[in-house]
């Protein structure tokens, strides 16, 4: 129990600070990674970013919804050749947001991203720019497994191992109760 809650905390914490994921798709077997900026949802745990549809992901996600990606955070400098880091490996099933669901997601995804009022009202599409035809979306991934790298034998055998933190309802839970860098469930 402590160490799930520990486990816990960190992913809210990663969650929080990371401010990119590197997201992999694939369909017709040639694996794709693309870098992107997200904002993230509790309860199921999901990771939201923007795209246009015509980009390779897009493209992979429409035909496989099947992802998996990273994130991570690092206390090191720019320079710093080995600096602390944390992060977290995770799978999960990826869709356009459609018009039903934009305005869901729409608000605390640019709040999210675009903290600063100017920086958004210059950076925000429209959203009649996320509606078919346009050419941008937003897209879900909802997190079906979620790995964190597993330090505690590090230091002895020096094997690099993640340890899985279920995503049951006491996980969900507990990371709907955390503080969220997304105004809107805070």
């Amino acid at each position: 129990m402590a160490i799930e809650a520990s486990l816990t905390d960190r992913t809210a914490r990663l969650l929080n600070e990371a401010r990119y994921l590197n997201l992999a798709t694939t369909w017709d077997g040639t694996p794709w990674v693309a870098t992107l900026e997200y904002v993230w949802f509790p309860g199921p745990l999901r990771l939201v970013f923007g795209s246009t549809t015509g980009s390779r992901h897009s493209r992979d996600i429409d035909r496989e919804p099947r992802v998996s990606g990273s994130l991570f955070v690092t206390a090191g400098a720019a320079g710093v050749a080995i600096a602390p880091v944390d992060g977290a490996q995770f799978t999960g099933l990826c869709s356009e947001i459609g018009p039903d669901l934009l305005e869901e997601y729409y608000t605390p995804f640019y709040e999210t991203v675009f903290p600063d009022a100017e920086q958004r009202a210059q950076w925000q599409l429209p959203r009649e720019l996320l509606r078919p035809p346009a050419a941008h979306r937003l897209y879900v991934v909802t997190v079906e497994r979620w790995w964190l790298i597993d330090t505690r034998t590090w230091a002895d055998d020096r094997i690099d191992r993640r340890i899985e933190l279920p995503l049951d309802a006491t996980t969900q839970t507990r990371l709907s109760t955390r503080p969220s860098s997304n105004p809107l469930t805070r």
